[in-house]
């Protein structure tokens, strides 16, 4: 049998007058730009876990909207392959006292040509790509995800 354990990630766009919510991060000794994102924790939904990390990593309160999509990436040949849930997020209000999380250098936000001029520094081919499914309009609704109704737990 041929199996490999997954990664289940989500990541949340958000725009604010023409300009998209970024963290500035390290991975693997270099700094990238990425979406806020991350894990989804045992336990949690999908949009609580954006809505988590979101918030772990830019200090911002976001009302997630939409689901922008799923994306299934490989970084390289015999990488982990990683399934990234992606949500639409309005801001609503920043604590510039909260800490960022571990790794996170800060939060930025830039014009989609700012990230353009930046691409050899995005964490991954997720993070554009992203980016542009929301400016061409994608917007899936959030009932699009079936939660079954009971908790989550370890069986």
């Amino acid at each position: 049998m041929n199996s490999f354990e997954p990664h289940i990630t989500v990541a949340c766009v958000v725009e604010q007058d023409g300009r998209f919510l970024f963290v500035r991060e390290m991975s693997k000794g270099l700094e990238v730009i990425n979406q806020p994102a991350g894990h989804a924790e045992f336990g949690e939904t999908l949009v609580q876990a954006a809505y988590r990390e979101t918030l772990e990593e830019t200090a911002w309160q976001v009302e997630i909207t939409d689901l922008l999509g799923w994306y299934i990436f490989q970084p390289h040949k015999g990488g982990g392959v990683y399934y990234r849930t992606c949500f639409v997020a309005r801001p609503i209000s920043h604590d510039p006292r909260q800490k960022l999380d571990t790794g996170i250098l800060e939060a930025v936000w830039l014009t989609p040509d700012e990230l353009r001029a930046q691409r050899d520094q995005h964490r991954s081919a997720l993070v554009e790509r992203c980016m542009d499914d929301y400016l061409s309009g994608r917007r899936l609704p959030l009932d699009s995800i079936y939660q079954h109704p009971w908790p989550l737990q370890r069986g």
